[in-house]
């Protein structure tokens, strides 16, 4: 039985902010949203949702644009992305939760918990850079440029969606079985899903979308003059530290950006793709840190 096919998920759309979000569920208990990147879905937290729901009701959107959600002309802001899961949150009968977010669903889940700490319970992300970091690194860190210019080479309209459609299979099985580090996370079977999902009407340019918004000007000029509100939720951050994509130098100045706790960790001989290179691991941390307040709240 595939991870699709696994008993005990619902799958279901849930109405936000005027589109439907397909989401995964399992679970009951306080709520974890988990929130994917680029080119994923759902599916890129299949090893995290039989272990959280455990202990917690889990639900993994695929983001607006991406896979079974609507996929809408506009709305790939930070800003409107945030929004879609305040009320994915809300529409669950929930007045907060904890947010987990890898790569880019992690720069989600760092814009989401500035703009919304009464939402905020824990802040979880892997491999993500603050918004802000990300920017200055990219203007002013010649290794961070190296490792970005193909999100830099989607800004350009129209092409990028010509060459990744002709390349696809290819495309998809170099970023993720070629640039693993722990070549096993990835059977065919896994890339074939994940370009499945491409394929979808609409998908691939959506998808492209959510990086051409956070390179545009209006995000650059609101990431580098506007200081955001220290985030208040305890905040754990998960790094691989072999990241072909992102530089270690973007979790530096973390402790600035958070005024509660926070905890680093960098996980040895691990790519970009954490949660699938290490998922042991990842599972481990992440209930630790979700389970800390759960038992305080816990009555004597």
């Amino acid at each position: 039985m595939t991870a699709i096919e696994a008993s005990g998920w619902q799958h279901t759309f849930v109405e936000t902010n005027n589109i439907r979000l397909h989401c995964v569920m399992q679970g009951e208990g306080e709520l974890v949203v988990l929130l994917h990147s680029f080119p994923e879905f759902w599916y890129s937290w299949r090893h995290q949702i039989p272990a959280l729901a455990k202990h917690f009701k889990v639900v993994v959107p695929d983001l607006r644009g991406c896979n079974d959600s609507d996929k809408p002309s506009t709305g790939y802001d930070l800003d409107t992305l945030a929004t879609d899961i305040r009320g994915l949150i809300e529409g669950l009968g929930y007045r907060s939760a904890h947010v987990v977010g890898h790569s880019w669903g992690g720069t989600i889940a760092w814009h989401f918990a500035h703009r919304f700490p009464n939402l905020t319970e824990r802040l979880a992300v892997l491999n993500a850079p603050h918004p802000q970091r990300f920017v200055q690194e990219v203007v002013g860190n010649v290794d961070q440029i190296r490792r970005s210019w193909y999100l830099m080479a989607l800004q350009i309209p129209t092409l990028p969606e010509w060459f990744i459609r002709s390349n696809l299979r290819s495309i998809v099985r170099d970023l993720f079985q070629g640039q693993a580090v722990r070549k096993s996370a990835f059977s065919s079977q896994d890339t074939e899903l994940y370009q499945a999902a491409l394929e979808k009407p609409g998908a691939l340019t959506a998808m492209i979308n959510h990086y051409r918004n956070l390179f545009s000007l209006q995000t650059w000029w609101t990431q580098w003059t506007h200081a955001p509100t220290p985030i208040s939720a305890p905040t754990l951050v998960l790094w691989g530290e072999d990241d072909f994509l992102f530089s270690q130098k973007l979790t530096e100045g973390i402790d600035r950006l958070v005024k509660a706790p926070v905890k680093l960790k960098f996980l040895a001989h691990c790519g970009h793709w954490i949660q699938q290179e290490a998922p042991q691991t990842v599972n481990r941390e992440l209930l630790d840190f979700l389970q800390e307040r759960s038992v305080q709240l816990q009555p004597s």
